[in-house]
């Protein structure tokens, strides 16, 4: 299926990590899996989970705010607890949470993405076989898999019925336009039958978009928290936590600045990848105040530069600018990002062509620039005059560096 251009477009997504594990403020789903938390004391949280003050148009207004142009909430994470009324399995908050947030992110334009978790290690025919190929020697853990002479198929067979009829569910009633699985790691691509789940997803959304964690059907690779120092080639997406935790955990204070959320998201959209950031909210549907001030912090920046995030490709390779850079459709500007205050002219190396203007993202000053040096086909270096302290950012400044025609880069080694 070719890639849906609304996703490579989209450059901010905001990843929704909520369930009743923010009652207590404990780790989604692995916490028991680890046998941190008893499984018993995990599940109590059910009746505090209240919802009371969830108010979707809420999110999707400060989602809109934040420049996200779409969004993926847990649906179901691995310990099985459905955000929606499913016929399927008994596991569920007892009311549908999900048609409410698809409508208001529809309202605000945004695209709807769901998350959902292959594995569920609460269903009781889950546990029922193991991954091939899996050593032996590995200690099995109850919740995932058992022993090979105990597989069960028929349950296996129970168990994906049982997922296939919620994803069915979840097409059905929401149209997402993104699905976002995990939990793939559990089971090989055979075992999970990827590519008839995929077929049955199509059959009601065509254009829907899947992560990697759909294994062979996947549209775009996902690393975690950790910034790729190389990007992947093709579309990708950085999912990162605003602190350090995806759900809301009460005793988690190591918020990111919006200074360091807006070096990872230029940095992101600067290798071609969107950023997915996450916020937790509180069992009652509010998000903490840090993660609302984040995440409109972000947004005050991106709709200042709008014009060097939305519509632009990925930017210079690594050696040809000190910082991150985006360029625009048409290969004819180039935006290059500042992080700190220049104490000298800013440099380019590799540009083969002209420069007819470099301009001031946001005040529009234009800057004198030059070019030195240069040997046969080896250009010479893009000198650009520092901006005045008038015209920087505090956290980013952003220059264009319009082009003469389509930028073309030099990446030899010069003359021996």
């Amino acid at each position: 299926m070719p890639m849906q251009p609304w996703f490579t477009d989209a450059k901010l997504g905001i990843f929704i990590h909520w369930g009743i594990y923010a009652v207590d403020g404990v780790q989604e789903s692995w916490s028991f899996y680890d046998d941190i938390v008893p499984y018993d004391h995990y599940m109590s949280q059910f009746d505090r989970f209240t919802a009371s003050r969830y108010d979707p148009r809420d999110w999707a207004k400060l989602f809109a705010r934040a420049g996200a142009r779409y969004a993926v909430l847990t649906s179901r994470h691995h310990d099985g607890v459905a955000l929606w009324d499913t016929a399927h399995g008994d596991l569920n908050v007892g009311r549908d949470l999900i048609g409410g947030y698809a409508d208001a992110l529809r309202e605000q334009g945004l695209k709807v993405g769901l998350y959902y978790s292959h594995s569920d290690w609460s269903h009781p025919d889950y546990a029922s076989t193991r991954k091939p190929g899996r050593p032996p020697e590995l200690e099995d853990n109850r919740y995932s898999e058992v022993a090979a002479e105990d597989e069960d198929l028929d349950a296996w067979e129970r168990f994906l019925a049982y997922r296939d009829g919620q994803i069915r569910e979840l097409t059905t009633r929401y149209k997402p336009d993104l699905l976002w699985f995990d939990g793939e790691w559990d089971r090989s691509e055979e075992q999970w039958r990827i590519p008839e789940l995929a077929a049955l997803i199509r059959s009601e959304v065509p254009d829907v978009v899947f992560n990697a964690r759909m294994l062979g059907e996947g549209d775009y690779a996902t690393p975690e928290q950790g910034a790729p120092v190389v990007p992947p080639e093709g579309p990708w997406e950085l999912c990162l936590t605003v602190n350090d935790s995806w759900g809301h955990q009460h005793h988690d204070h190591h918020h990111k600045s919006v200074d360091q959320l807006i070096r990872y998201f230029t940095e992101t959209i600067g290798g071609g990848g969107n950023l997915l950031l996450s916020v937790g909210p509180r069992e009652d549907g509010t998000i903490p105040q840090e993660h609302v001030e984040r995440l409109e912090g972000l947004g005050d920046w991106i709709a200042k530069h709008a014009e060097a995030v939305y519509g632009t490709e990925r930017g210079l390779p690594p050696g040809h600018h000190y910082g991150p850079s985006t360029l625009s459709k048409d290969h004819r500007t180039l935006y290059l990002i500042i992080f700190d205050a220049p104490r000298a002219e800013i440099n380019v190396r590799g540009l083969l062509g002209s420069v007819r203007r470099v301009t001031v993202l946001g005040s529009g000053t234009e800057l004198a620039h030059r070019i030195t040096g240069g040997l046969h086909e080896t250009p010479g270096v893009l000198w650009i005059e520092p901006p005045a302290e008038a015209d920087l950012d505090p956290y980013a400044t952003v220059l264009a560096v319009e082009l003469d025609g389509e930028l073309e880069l030099y990446r030899g080694s010069g003359r021996f």
